[in-house]
């Protein structure tokens, strides 16, 4: 039994005649935007990395501040 995939799925009920094609093994005629679409996904993922990293440096650099404020704040207080 063959595994059917998301993507498929996903192929099937886009366009029922591009699935068989594709599980036919034609070759994809519009591989410039295929192409195009890969890039933009690559791009995607990379810019959510660095979203994330971005996050992740902003909440260290708020609890180093908030731990330089406490301690300034109790050598005031002694």
């Amino acid at each position: 039994m063959r595994v059917i995939r998301a993507s498929e799925i996903g192929a099937y009920l886009y366009c029922h005649r591009a699935w068989w094609y594709q599980i036919r093994g034609f070759p994809s005629q519009n591989r410039t935007e295929l192409a195009a679409g890969t890039r933009h996904h690559l791009r995607n993922s990379r810019r959510a990395f660095q979203a994330a990293v971005l996050r992740l440096l902003a909440w260290i650099l708020l609890l180093a501040a908030l731990a330089l404020l406490a301690a300034w704040a109790v050598r005031e207080l002694l």
